[in-house]
């Protein structure tokens, strides 16, 4: 196997596994926060080094305080809504239908 042909497949390998990553994390949120959370308690030791430690912390997943500040937008309670109109509005375009009966 030549040296370029190795170059791609692990480009090719990188940039599929990104991608899946992508798509769990959207797909998935809640089982990508629970693996990253524990990659970050199995790397936050204290007598490990430094950047292990580093990594963890980023890796650790935001944890949502309840509340309208941090952003979650889970409960779509924060920020204003919009008036419920009692009845959609009339479309300009709109024609009324008039059925006739056909001529025998």
């Amino acid at each position: 196997m030549s040296p370029g042909l190795l170059a791609q497949y692990v480009v090719v390998g990188v940039v599929l596994l990104a991608s899946v990553l992508v798509v769990l994390r959207k797909l998935a949120p809640k089982l990508t926060a629970r693996w990253l959370a524990a990659a970050a308690l199995r790397l936050d030791r204290a007598d490990g080094p430094a950047w292990k430690r580093t990594l963890a912390h980023r890796l650790q997943p935001k944890q949502t305080t309840g509340n309208c500040s941090d952003g979650c937008d889970t409960c779509g309670a924060c920020g204003p809504k919009p008036p419920a109109a009692a009845h959609p509005p009339a479309s300009i375009d709109a024609v009324p239908l008039h059925f006739r009966p056909r001529g025998k």
